[in-house]
């Protein structure tokens, strides 16, 4: 994850916030509790976020699929701006998402996440024995790195035709095309983005755009 646009310097990162973003209070309260942790780099950036708020919107989502939830800003973010929207989230640190529920709770939006503390895995495939195939409007995925290929596959299966899914981290703050960093989370991504291409004719369409760590889209073509 990443706070900021890649490869934007602070003035304008600023400046992207000040003329565009839309964030609620509690959100940026959520927003700069999580910036004071250790582990802050784990946060989504507001202007990716609001990104996929957008894209939601643009589906007249209903039923969202979140993998890694951190301390919850983007359920938040979505939940408070589609009042419609039901949202299942996975992770499985119950000290992280202590804050989240806090804030769903201050957001009044509690009663429409639905959290699953479990490896995300076996939550998706619960998911689908209880025949959730399809009856996802969209996925979003920040989870760990090596499983994202995995992820990608379940949430294939759970998001309808013409969905979305949603892949944080695909640029990995410009390692993926570090030729000296050969660590399995990196090279996890370099896999997953190479997969990504050769099957997207089929499969998908496809967008990798550079906000964020690197966000890729999937439109689920069938």
């Amino acid at each position: 994850m990443s706070t900021t646009s890649l490869s934007l310097d602070d003035a304008l990162q600023r400046y992207v916030l000040d003329v565009s973003l839309r964030e609620p209070e509690v959100c940026r309260r959520l927003r700069n509790k999580t910036l004071q942790m250790e582990q802050s780099n784990m946060l989504s950036s507001p202007e990716q976020v609001q990104l996929l708020l957008l894209l939601a919107k643009m589906l007249d989502a209903e039923r969202g699929l979140e993998v890694g939830t951190f301390t919850g800003y983007t359920s938040l973010r979505l939940t408070l701006g589609m009042p419609k929207l039901r949202m299942i989230c996975c992770d499985t640190s119950d000290e992280y998402t202590a804050i989240a529920r806090d804030a769903w709770r201050d957001g009044g939006v509690d009663d429409r996440i639905d959290l699953r503390l479990a490896p995300a895995l076996e939550t998706l495939a619960a998911l689908l024995d209880d025949g959730g195939a399809g009856k996802f409007d969209f996925a979003y995925i920040d989870a760990d790195k090596t499983s994202y290929r995995a992820y990608v596959e379940r949430c294939e299966e759970l998001v309808r035709p013409g969905g979305l899914i949603a892949i944080d981290n695909t640029l990995w703050s410009g390692a993926v095309i570090d030729p000296e960093d050969d660590s399995d989370d990196t090279q996890a991504l370099r896999d997953l983005n190479q997969w990504l291409h050769v099957a997207a004719d089929e499969r998908w369409d496809l967008s990798l755009v550079p906000i964020g760590d690197g966000l890729t889209l999937l439109r689920r073509t069938s």
